[in-house]
């Protein structure tokens, strides 16, 4: 037998395998050794605490400290004395181009309560006819403000919710007409350092409280068949206010007029408010989306312009949805002496109004004392076989009704869904509230709206209520109470939104005019609120409005659209002393808002996608510093 001398091809072949087979086997452990390591680093991540993200230092942009008491002097317990980590653990190094931060000065203090495109200046370029001058005007590029707008000396952080809906601190609004103008009708009070709502209004001197119990016996609100109202000409909102807790989600609008900050009274209190005016363009709400709508006295001419602004409220009305109306011209006889108009001239406004109504196929269901309510149909097979009496207005053709964004009202009906039969609701029924919120919505089940399925549907029920639970574990402020007023710039289905409402907070969703899809009449099928929006300009609300905003894929969509400074600039505005922004986008956009946002007194740390560190999509949580402005000449004068 021949034998295996050292040095033979076949001994260097066997050692040469167990060689290799040994470095395989080392790297091997090390890779697994230190993917074992990265994951537990990942997993021990030092999370925000309450405190974290209620209250920020200014003089240290890398981190958030923990306060020892909160901006109304109660005590705040804290886990741990430990510094927030802004130090990203997975980000992808990206070499920076820009120039230097820039550092945005504050605007001079009467700018506090600066409305871009409600400002009283601008609007007086404009025809005081059908209040066009009140509409939305947005400053040009040349006039556009690159300073960060200042919160009023004496600032605090608003009452918690539900005191908030009573009481508001004087210095965060420091305004006292209503309180001397609306003395009689218990709008607003001031006792002290802080106002006071006693839930008054000028046609519900018992209450808000009280008069909705009298609405209550004439339509049904506490069944659930009732959850989302708009109110026209809201004063403080207290209609609106009083609503929640029969859990009616009411969007109430009035414009920026002689009544000082109604509108931002109402959002301060913690209730959904918009800047608006029923003036020449539709009201910024798709077709369909209100279960009831509401005027107490808001001073809308009903009967002028062939109905114009009545067929407006029929547009945004779901088929069987309730117009209510208190004030002149109703309950006329009792009430035409304060009025200090004539018993003839009050008839006939009301049969003017009752005419029009008549008109547009609605049904009077009852007018009992100062209240009188209207049904719109369930569908329109009888609407079309009365146009052949009412000739005016005639039902619109070829035309999208949820198109709502800088379009002209129009005097004609919006055309509802066809039907099968005459006792088909248009659109599709909806489920009672709170079953409404999560069930597939009819402009969804019916497939109309390109590419959105019930499973897609479905699956973005679910995302949401992950990535939610996930903001819960990094922003534990969340769950305390911490926020009341919370936008979604980019909405899409309300999956957000749904996923909220388990938290005493209400969502402004805003569907972005440059949105692939149009999903905002899916949000208000779904039970929520919200409005259409171009975010390379101005929101229709006052500073300091906002606690929590969020926004999803916002920047991607608007980084070559516009400056995306002037977005950012927008977000401060309406963001509250130490609120909170979450964005998520690529490491590339979060990047550079990051490198902006560093510039405004803004802290913030870009962390890892709820999936985990190998996602490119990130996180990006900011807090917005505490500050105050004051009048001194050190103030960039505009």
């Amino acid at each position: 037998m021949a034998k295996d001398y050292p040095g033979s091809p076949k001994i260097h072949q066997s050692e040469s395998r167990k060689l290799r087979l040994t470095w395989i086997l080392g790297v091997s452990g090390l890779c697994v050794i230190f993917y074992i390591l990265g994951a537990w680093q990942n997993s021990s991540v030092l999370k925000p605490t309450l405190s974290d993200v209620s209250k920020v230092e200014c003089d240290d942009p890398s981190r958030v400290s923990l306060p020892e008491n909160n901006r109304h002097g109660e005590q705040i317990s804290s886990p741990s004395n430990a510094k927030l980590d802004f130090e990203a653990h997975h980000h992808l190094d990206i070499k920076n181009t820009s120039p230097l931060m820039e550092k945005f000065p504050s605007c001079s203090m009467n700018f506090s309560e600066y409305t871009p495109c409600q400002d009283a200046t601008r609007g007086r370029r404009f025809p005081r006819q059908m209040l066009v001058y009140r509409e939305r005007h947005c400053p040009a590029n040349d006039e556009l403000v690159r300073c960060l707008i200042p919160a009023p000396p004496g600032y605090r952080t608003p009452f918690k919710w539900p005191q908030s809906r009573d009481f508001a601190w004087y210095h965060n609004i420091p305004h006292k007409e209503l309180s001397i103008e609306k003395a009689v009708q218990n709008w607003i009070q001031v006792e002290g350092d802080r106002f006071r709502f006693p839930g008054g209004g000028t046609m519900f001197p018992r209450g808000a409280d009280a008069y909705i119990d009298d609405i209550n016996e004439l339509i049904p609100l506490t069944d659930g068949s009732i959850r989302t109202a708009i109110d026209t000409g809201c004063g403080v909102a207290s209609w609106g206010a009083y609503l929640l807790k029969r859990n009616i989600l009411a969007m109430s609008f009035a414009p920026r007029d002689t009544h000082e900050a109604q509108v931002q009274f109402a959002l301060e209190r913690g209730v959904p408010a918009m800047i608006g005016v029923m003036a020449s363009m539709r009201i910024p709400y798709p077709a369909r989306s209100f279960d009831m709508a509401h005027c107490s006295r808001c001073l809308i001419p009903w009967k002028a312009l062939d109905g114009l602004y009545l067929i407006e409220v029929d547009r945004v009305l779901r088929p069987g949805g309730y117009w209510i109306l208190s004030g002149p011209p109703i309950h006329w006889k009792k009430y035409y002496k304060g009025w200090e108009r004539t018993q003839e001239d009050l008839k006939q406004e009301q049969d003017a109004i009752e005419e029009v109504a008549k008109r547009i196929c609605w049904k009077k269901v009852i007018e009992k004392e100062d209240l009188s309510v209207w049904q719109k149909p369930i569908n329109h097979n009888e609407c079309i076989k009365s146009r052949e009496i009412y000739k005016t207005p005639h039902i619109c053709k070829n035309d999208n009704a949820d198109v709502a964004w800088y379009k002209k009202m129009e005097t004609c009906i919006t055309p509802l869904p066809e039907v099968n039969n005459d006792d088909g609701v248009a659109g599709g029924e909806l489920r009672k509230w709170p079953d409404r919120a999560f069930a597939v919505p009819p402009r969804v089940s019916r497939e109309t709206i390109p590419g959105i399925t019930p499973e897609k549907f479905e699956e973005d029920n679910k995302l949401w209520k992950e990535r939610v639970t996930y903001y819960k574990k990094i922003i534990p402020t969340l769950s305390h109470g911490r926020y009341r007023n919370v936008m979604d710039m980019n909405a899409n289905l309300g999956g957000f939104a749904a996923a909220m409402e388990k938290f005493q907070v209400w969502v402004m969703n805003v569907v972005p005019v440059n949105s692939d899809h149009d999903t905002l009449g899916v949000i208000y099928e779904r039970g929520f609120i919200g409005t259409y929006q171009d975010w390379c300009e101005a929101f229709s609300t006052y500073p300091r409005t906002y606690d929590f905003i969020h926004a999803d894929g916002v920047f991607s969509i608007y980084q070559d659209r516009c400056d995306i400074t002037y977005i950012l600039l927008e977000m401060d505005r309406i963001l509250r002393p130490e609120g909170t922004v979450v964005f998520r986008d690529t490491v590339e956009v979060l990047v550079k808002v990051q490198d902006i946002i560093k510039g405004m007194r803004w802290n913030s740390k870009i962390m890892d996608h709820e999936t985990g560190p190998f996602n490119p999509e990130k996180i990006l949580i900011a807090v917005k510093s505490y500050w105050t402005g004051e009048p001194s000449k050190d103030s960039l004068e505009i």
